[in-house]
C-alpha cells in the first residue's frame, strides 16, 4: 500500500523520517518566503491586470497542492513576474484588465494551463520542454524581463498610457504622455527602487520587499499621500475567496489554448530547470512527469480558489535554501503566512501606494536580464547565440507570445540544418597506433594514395542523404589523384532509413562506373541489420564490409600495394603536378 501511495503522493515517501531538525529549518525558510511572498504576488497580480488580492488567493491553496506532489524539496512555488507577463498579453486583447470578464478570463486560462501539464504527465510528454533551447530561454526571459519592468512605468510615474506587449510601442506611448508625470506617485517609485536596490546590495538577507511596502505605506497613511493623487490598494476583501469552477465558454476556451499551451511549456521550463538546479547540489533526482502532475495539479485546483498560474520562482527558491528549506513541507509555511494574512491582516493593505510595486516589480524584472548569457551564447556557438539575439527582439519588437514561438521555430531550423548537413570528416591516420583522425585538425597525419576514407558524423537518413551524396561526388572531382577506393567509417551512424539505403546503393553505383570500390567499416548492429534485411550486404559485397577501420585499411594496402605518405608529402606531390 505504501509504495503505491509513495508514487502518487511522494511527501508519504520523506515524511516517515522527518526530524525536528528538518521542522525547524522549513519553518524558518517558509515563513522567512511568505513574508516575502505577501508584498511580491500583489505586485505581480497587478502586472498581470489582475487585483492585488488575487496574487495572494494564488498563494495558499497551489503551494499545499505542490508540496503533496512534488518531487523537489526546495522549490518555493507561486506567482512569477514571467507569468504574469505572459497573462497579461493573452488577456488584454480579450478584455479590459481588471474588469470582472478580465478575471473569469484569468482564472479560466489558469484552469487550462493546469489541464494541459496534467495531459501532459498523463501521456509522459515532459520531453516537449526541450524545444524551449537553452537559447530560446535566454533570449525570451531576457527581453520579456525588460518589458516586465517597462510595463510598470505607467504605474511608476502615475500617467495614464495604454499598456503595450512591444517594447517601441510602449516607449510611444510614455512619450506621448511624458508632460503628465504625478510627481509625488514618482517619488514613492524612485525611493522604493533605490531601497530595494541598496537593501540587495548590502544587507540581500534582509525582505526588501516587506520593508519597501511598509515604509510606503506608512509615508502615504502619515502625510495622507492620497489626498494628492497618489494611487492605493484601497478595500481588499477579507478572508478566503468562494470555491467554484471558473466559467467556461468553448469561444473563450479556443480563444486561450494558444497562450495556455505556451504558459504550460513556459511554467514547465522553469520548474525543470530549477527543481534539477538545486536536486543537483543536494544529492537527489526529481521525476520531469511527477512535476508536470504536482503544478498542474496546483493550477488546475488552484482555479477553483480563484489563483493565478503558479510555478517555481527563482529568487524565492534561493531565499528557501539559504534560510535551510529541507522539504517541500516549506511551502505549506509559506501558504500558511498568505492565509493568515487573508483572514487578518488585509485592512492593513489599504495604504499600500501602487507605485510601490511597480518599484518592486521593476526591480525583479530587470535583475533577471542576463546580457552575459547572451555575449556567453555568441562567443561560444554562433549559431546558438544568433537564435537567443533573434529570439530576445522578436519577443521585445514582435510581441511577447511571438517570441518564444519564433525561438522555438528557429531552434527546429537549426536542427534541421544540422542534420540534413551533418559533418563529414576526411581521415588520415595518426602514425604509429592504429587510429584515425580528421586531417583538418591532425596535420602529422599520413594518407593512404588514391584511397578517401571518410567518417559521418550523424544518423543516415532521407534528410541528408542527397548531402552525402553531393559530398563524395566531390571527394571523386577533386581528389588529386584517382581513386581506388572510398571507405566509409560508420562507427558514428546511429540508424539509417530507407531513403539513405538507396543512396547507398547509388553511390556504389556512382563509384563502381568510376571503377572505385566502397568499402563500409564500423557499422553498428541496427544499422547492420538494417543492411542484411534489404540485401545491402549482398550487392556490394560481403568482403566491403569490415568491423574496424583499420582492418580495412590494411586489406587495401596489401590488395593495391599501398603505403602511407605524409600530408606534407602528399601536398608537396600534388604542387610538383
Amino acid at each position: 500500500m505504501k509504495p503505491f501511495l509513495e508514487r502518487i503522493f511522494p511527501i508519504v515517501g520523506w515524511i516517515s523520517t522527518y526530524r525536528l531538525s528538518d521542522l525547524r529549518g522549513d519553518l524558518t525558510a517558509g515563513l522567512t518566503v511568505g513574508v516575502m511572498l505577501v508584498p511580491q504576488s500583489m505586485a505581480y497580480a497587478l502586472l498581470a491586470g489582475m487585483p492585488p488580492i488575487y496574487g495572494l488567493y494564488a498563494s495558499v491553496v497551489p503551494l499545499v497542492v505542490y508540496a503533496l506532489l512534488g518531487t523537489s524539496r526546495h522549490l518555493s512555488v507561486g506567482t512569477v513576474a514571467l507569468d504574469m507577463l505572459l497573462v497579461y498579453g493573452a488577456l488584454s486583447v480579450l478584455a479590459t484588465p481588471g474588469s470582472q470578464e478580465y478575471i473569469q478570463l484569468a482564472l479560466l486560462l489558469t484552469a487550462l494551463v493546469g489541464l494541459i501539464q496534467l495531459a501532459m504527465a498523463l501521456f509522459r510528454l515532459g520531453f516537449l520542454v526541450n524545444f524551449l533551447s537553452r537559447p530560446v530561454i535566454a533570449g525570451f526571459t531576457s527581453a520579456a524581463s525588460i518589458i516586465i519592468g517597462l510595463s510598470q512605468l505607467k504605474n511608476l510615474l502615475g500617467i495614464p498610457i495604454t499598456s503595450a506587449p512591444r517594447v517601441h510601442e510602449l516607449f510611444w506611448n510614455v512619450l506621448q504622455e511624458i508632460d503628465k508625470i504625478h510627481w509625488p506617485t514618482f517619488l514613492i517609485g524612485t525611493s522604493g527602487i533605490i531601497l530595494l536596490y541598496g537593501i540587495k546590495r548590502w544587507k540581500p538577507t534582509l525582505p526588501g520587499p516587506l520593508i519597501a511596502v511598509t515604509l510606503a505605506a506608512l509615508a502615504v497613511w502619515k502625510f495622507k499621500l492620497y489626498t494628492y493623487g497618489v494611487a492605493i490598494v484601497g478595500e481588499i476583501p477579507r478572508g478566503l475567496p468562494d470555491v467554484g469552477l471558473p466559467p467556461v465558454s468553448l469561444e473563450r476556451t479556443s480563444q486561450l489554448l494558444p497562450s495556455a499551451v505556451a504558459l504550460a511549456l513556459v511554467q514547465f521550463m522553469n520548474v525543470i530547470s530549477l527543481g534539477k538546479t538545486f536536486a543537483f547540489r543536494f544529492g537527489y533526482s526529481i521525476n520531469a512527469n511527477r512535476e508536470l502532475l504536482a503544478i498542474g495539479s496546483a493550477n488546475f485546483l488552484g482555479s477553483f480558489f480563484k489563483a493565478l498560474p503558479v510555478s517555481g520562482s527563482f529568487s524565492r527558491t534561493a531565499v528557501n535554501v539559504q534560510t535551510g528549506a529541507r522539504t517541500p513541507l516549506s511551502n505549506v509555511f509559506t501558504a500558511s503566512v498568505v492565509f493568515l494574512t487573508l483572514l487578518y491582516l488585509t485592512p492593513l493593505f489599504y495604504y499600500l501606494p501602487i507605485p510601490i510595486f511597480a518599484s518592486i516589480v521593476m526591480v525583479a524584472a530587470f535583475g533577471m536580464v542576463d546580457i552575459q548569457e547572451l555575449r556567453y551564447l555568441l562567443h561560444a556557438k554562433r549559431i546558438d547565440g544568433l537564435i537567443a539575439l533573434l529570439t530576445f527582439l522578436s519577443t521585445l519588437f514582435i510581441g511577447i507570445q511571438q517570441g518564444i514561438l519564433i525561438g522555438i521555430g528557429l531552434s527546429v531550423l537549426a536542427i534541421l540544418y544540422r542534420i540534413s548537413r551533418p559533418h563529414v570528416a576526411i581521415l588520415g591516420h595518426i602514425p604509429d597506433t592504429q587510429e584515425y583522425r580528421d586531417i583538418r585538425r591532425f596535420p602529422e597525419e599520413e594518407v593512404l594514395p588514391g584511397v578517401a576514407i571518410l567518417r559521418i558524423d550523424a544518423s543516415f537518413g532521407f534528410a541528408n542523404a542527397e548531402f552525402l551524396k553531393d559530398f563524395i561526388a566531390r571527394v571523386v572531382k577533386e581528389a588529386k589523384e584517382p581513386l581506388k577506393a572510398i571507405v566509409i567509417d560508420a562507427s558514428s551512424v546511429n540508424d539509417i532509413d530507407l531513403t539513405a539505403l538507396e543512396a547507398l546503393d547509388s553511390i556504389a553505383r556512382f563509384l563502381r562506373e568510376k571503377d572505385i570500390e566502397l568499402y563500409i567499416t564500423g557499422a553498428k548492429g541496427p544499422v547492420r541489420d538494417v543492411f542484411a534485411r534489404t540485401g545491402f550486404i549482398e550487392r556490394l559485397g560481403r568482403d566491403h564490409f569490415f568491423l574496424s577501420l583499420h582492418r580495412a585499411v590494411e586489406h587495401l594496402m596489401k590488395k593495391y600495394d599501398l603505403q602511407f605518405r605524409s600530408l606534407e608529402k602528399a601536398s608537396n606531390a600534388a604542387g610538383s603536378e
